[in-house]
């Protein structure tokens, strides 16, 4: 009977030994099979495009997200909605100082500091980095099988690019753009 005891009392300690130490998982995102579309609006209309994922993962323990990290490669600026000239000249503005100053800063990044499950999935408090400026940023994630989808809205004010806000500048009439821009993101893993 001691021996029965002693033996059950001995698994247990190995078990919770073992899940004490057990690391997180990272589950990587496959870049090529993944997609982030951007739209940026302006009183005259809007643009959409796309941007590249240089790499990213997302942290699980069990079946729960509980972190995570992506560099986005900002050099990969793509616009969707024009062709040649104008398609190239939105792109080059878009990549310069004016915008998202690229030369200085190719890449972005958002980092999960933690994820609480709701009932459609999770809500998100994170930080991401543009143009060397960090911000905190909050928004829903849904994670369904090997897919992670999320829409984010990001204030581009909030990381010194300020062309053409009617937020900081007086008497642009048509020429206003909109402060925030949407990332509509499905990522694979």
């Amino acid at each position: 009977m001691k021996t029965n005891i002693l033996k059950g009392i001995g698994a247990t300690v190995i078990i919770l030994t073992a899940l004490a130490f057990t690391k997180p998982m990272e589950k990587e995102i496959k870049i090529k099979e993944s997609s982030i579309i951007w739209v940026g609006e302006k009183i005259t209309g809007s643009h959409t495009g796309t941007i590249q994922l240089k790499e990213g993962n997302l942290l699980m323990e069990g079946n729960q997200l509980i972190g995570g990290s992506f560099v986005i490669d900002m050099t990969t600026i793509n616009v969707t909605d024009l062709t040649g000239e104008n398609k190239g000249k939105l792109e080059g503005h878009l990549k310069s100082d004016d915008f998202f100053g690229v030369a200085n800063f190719p890449t972005a990044t958002l980092i999960i500091k933690n994820a609480n499950k709701t009932t459609d999935g999770y809500y998100i408090n994170a930080e991401i980095t543009i143009k060397g400026k960090t911000e905190p940023i909050a928004f829903d994630l849904k994670l369904e099988a090997n897919t992670a989808t999320t829409s984010l809205k990001i204030d581009r004010t909030k990381f010194g690019v300020r062309y053409g806000s009617g937020s900081f500048f007086d008497s642009l009439g048509d020429n206003t753009i909109y402060d925030n821009f949407d990332l509509n993101v499905s990522l694979k893993f």
